[in-house]
């Protein structure tokens, strides 16, 4: 599109934002956790794609917001959250541009200078639009929860395939962006090497502890305290290990929410817990210092340990899950 036609329509969502219309946040997406689309969009996911042959361009991507045509294999990438940036390194691509985290808004130290330099083109909250189309990308990765309502205007900038969510859906949104980038086959082994890795770490943990340990999710927030369950990237790599969960971490959800009170909830073998933008903001001190922490059994035998919460909770791609398996060895000593 010339650069006057994207003006045109920058200025028309900025003035929907000034109206209280933003494009970016009005409303609650329905895959968002408790919406009506939210447990089966992974179901969903797995169905996109496409039927076109390996190295066949154009091709039509179906995705979450409908279809979209690729005319000539894509070489400038911008994507939209961290599953996104995750899964177009991992391909050896270096995007030209990202948003990042509002509470993360710096590039994942697992990921490196393996990203290259891209621009930084807001945060998944607040897309920079404009800077987004000064790139020229020749495609545009996000997702239905983030960026739904923007999808129109990114989708006039350039080629855009959005998949459900990001989180437990993450292996299904892999290879729904390694079909836009014409390297299904790469994405395939490299989902095949982490299943192995993983299945191997559950086998070594009982060879060597005779049992295997079980495993609390706990996360700090600004005004919450989360336990991960089954349904959050975390769970469903600790589910490929095999290693066991608390009652809560096995709830058909992204998390159980708790009080400061109710932190005995997260007693197991083992406490991995991570904090989500800064510590001030999320209220851990309280907990982490208070009279109810010391009791638990995980701490008292040495066993709760902070996690990087970049790679445990913001990584969403098989990178990150790999550094996950490697965080798990380093702390059960297997």
């Amino acid at each position: 599109m010339r650069p006057r036609g994207i003006a045109v329509l920058i200025a028309a969502a900025l003035l929907l934002t000034a109206c209280g219309q933003s494009p970016a946040t009005d409303g609650r997406s329905e895959v968002a956790v408790g919406g009506a689309g939210f447990q089966d969009a992974g179901a969903r996911t797995a169905k996109y794609g496409t039927d076109a042959l390996p190295g066949v361009f154009p091709r039509t991507i179906t995705h979450a917001l409908g279809k979209t045509t690729l005319d000539h294999k894509p070489t400038r990438v911008v994507v939209l959250d961290t599953g996104e940036l995750d899964n177009v390194v991992a391909l050896g691509v270096k995007p030209v541009g990202v948003a990042f985290p509002d509470g993360s808004p710096n590039m994942p130290s697992y990921i490196g200078d393996r990203a290259g330099t891209p621009a930084n083109v807001g945060t998944q909250n607040s897309l920079n639009l404009e800077a987004i189309a000064a790139l020229k990308p020749d495609l545009i990765l996000g997702s239905k929860l983030r960026a739904e309502k923007q999808y129109p205007l990114l989708a006039k900038i350039a080629p855009t395939v959005f998949s459900e969510r990001p989180g437990y859906p993450w292996k299904s949104d892999f290879l729904l962006n390694s079909a836009a980038l014409d390297q299904t086959n790469q994405a395939d082994k490299l989902l095949a090497d982490y299943a192995a890795a993983a299945k191997k770490l559950g086998q070594d943990a009982q060879a060597k502890l005779g049992k295997l340990p079980v495993i609390s999710m706990l996360r700090f927030m600004p005004g919450r305290i989360r336990l991960y369950a089954e349904k959050s990237f975390v769970g469903t790599v600790l589910a490929d290990t095999g290693l066991p969960v608390t009652e809560s971490g096995q709830a058909d959800d992204l998390a159980v929410e708790i009080s400061p009170e109710q932190i005995g909830k997260a007693d197991a073998d083992w406490i991995l817990w991570g904090t989500y933008g800064s510590p001030d903001k999320t209220g851990q001190a309280g907990v982490l210092g208070g009279p109810l922490w010391s009791t638990l059994g995980a701490v008292k035998s040495g066993h709760a340990r902070k996690v990087a919460d970049e790679t445990w909770y913001l990584g969403l791609g098989v990178l990150a899950a790999n550094s996950v398996l490697t965080d798990l060895r380093a702390t059960l000593g297997v």
